[in-house]
């Protein structure tokens, strides 16, 4: 079997990926039932706008609610107010709407029921700093947090200690009313406390492993934030805590489930996929280096599998920054990738993220082949120079291999295919 148009063929995989984590399959199967009181929906991520829609359509009965999303994410919705923030980095747009999701929730009763759409991004799109932190100091940890190289585990673990709306502290404002949380997850893992660091779900973590993991990451934090999260009053709600004993948690969608999907659409194109992991951390260009050193084993020796192949692979890998370029974690893996598969002609590569933006740009990140190297010298760029200053996005810019799909509506994390032939 050949693939006449290759990134057509791992184009078709990412959409096919796309449509599993959609929204409205997750929540159709997860409705709770309806209250003797009032139904209050609440949300944050990149994906919540569409959930909210989803939401609407499936819902027999009255609601209100509010979700805030990204910039450019929004999705049109009858009842449930949608609100746009920033992401990556937190701005007014999202405090304001932090404290608004706050209020909303303030004088439920028992008989009432607090429907939560969390997704990927809502750790960004909720600043609502605690103590006497600010949103100047919120913003200074979530630049110094995604230039650390951590990974979003140990990210989300510290942004619990630091919220006054994050760590399971939104449901817990909710209470006596029932909380079900529906979750998009974009975690390895999957742990759904760790998702928008759980707004409404409380999680393991506690102040001293976050403490552990600034020493481990050197993470440099302003010196409010530090004395903050020394202090007791910084502690996140637990999971046995009694305020959470009636909520629900439900995981809707994640990159298992999409992986999977992207598998059976390669198959039934008549090429063999094999999924390596959902669950792949790590710098993004570490991780490159195993992709491309099993794909060119698979090209000249035949193993451990045979040709034709795709790769699967998800997760979510990491950037620690030391150069001014621009870029997001999959275009930095497919730059790297590019370089180790130079000339090893029979390797396409797709890197994005589900959620259709990577970093800051409009792309969802971009392809690679054995040619990418040689078109970036003949631009007049050096490869390794476009790595080392973490310009991934500039390299593809430059070639024309942006991978540009728009804003998808649900949030997986990375979505990587290797087509070996």
């Amino acid at each position: 079997m050949t693939v006449s148009d290759p990134r057509a063929f791992l184009t078709s995989l990412f959409n096919a990926a796309v449509r599993a984590a959609d929204p409205m399959t997750g929540i159709r199967a997860h409705l709770p039932a309806k209250p003797k009181g009032r139904t209050v929906v609440i949300g944050a991520g990149k994906g919540s706008a569409q959930m909210a829609a989803a939401l609407e359509q499936c819902w027999d009965g009255p609601l209100e609610g509010l979700v805030v999303t990204r910039y450019g994410f929004a999705a049109p919705c009858q009842h449930i107010e949608i609100i746009e923030a920033a992401h990556p980095v937190p701005d007014e747009a999202g405090l304001v709407a932090s404290g608004r999701l706050l209020k909303l929730v303030e004088g439920l009763t028992e008989d009432d029921l607090v429907i939560a759409l969390i997704s990927g991004g809502g750790s960004a799109l909720l600043p609502s700093p605690a103590g006497n932190l600010t949103l100047a100091d919120e913003i200074a940890v979530n630049k110094a947090l995604l230039a650390s190289g951590a990974p979003i585990s140990a990210m989300n673990v510290i942004r619990k200690h630091l919220s006054t709306i994050k760590g399971g502290r939104l449901a817990a404002a909710a209470y006596p009313a029932k909380a079900v949380s529906l979750v998009v997850s974009d975690i390895p893992g999957d742990d759904p406390a760790l998702v928008a660091s759980g707004p409404t779900v409380p999680g393991a973590g506690t102040r001293a492993e976050a403490l552990d993991l600034i020493r481990l990451y050197r993470i440099e934090l302003p010196a409010a934030v530090l004395a903050h999260i020394e202090r007791q009053e910084a502690d996140a709600p637990r999971p046995d805590d009694a305020r959470f004993a009636r909520n629900e948690v439900h995981v809707i969608a994640s990159a298992g489930v999409s992986l999977e999907a992207a598998a059976k659409a390669a198959r039934e194109a008549g090429i063999e996929a094999a999924i390596l992991s959902d669950a792949i951390e790590g710098e993004a260009r570490e991780a490159a280096h195993m992709h491309a050193a099993l794909a060119r084993e698979i090209l000249h020796r035949d193993r451990p599998f045979s040709k034709p192949i795709v790769l699967l692979s998800g997760g979510e890998t990491t950037v620690t920054l030391t150069g001014k370029g621009k870029g997001g974690r999959n275009s930095e893996f497919l730059l790297s990738l590019a370089i180790d598969v130079d000339g090893h002609t029979g390797i396409c590569a797709m890197a994005a993220d589900t959620d259709g933006i990577d970093g800051s740009e409009d792309n969802a990140g971009a392809f690679a082949d054995a040619s990418t190297v040689t078109r970036l010298r003949k631009t007049g760029l050096v490869p390794a120079e476009m790595l080392r200053n973490n310009d991934a996005w500039s390299a593809f810019n430059a070639i024309g291999d942006l991978f540009v799909p728009g804003p998808t509506g649900t949030n997986v994390n990375d979505f990587r295919a290797i087509l070996i032939l």
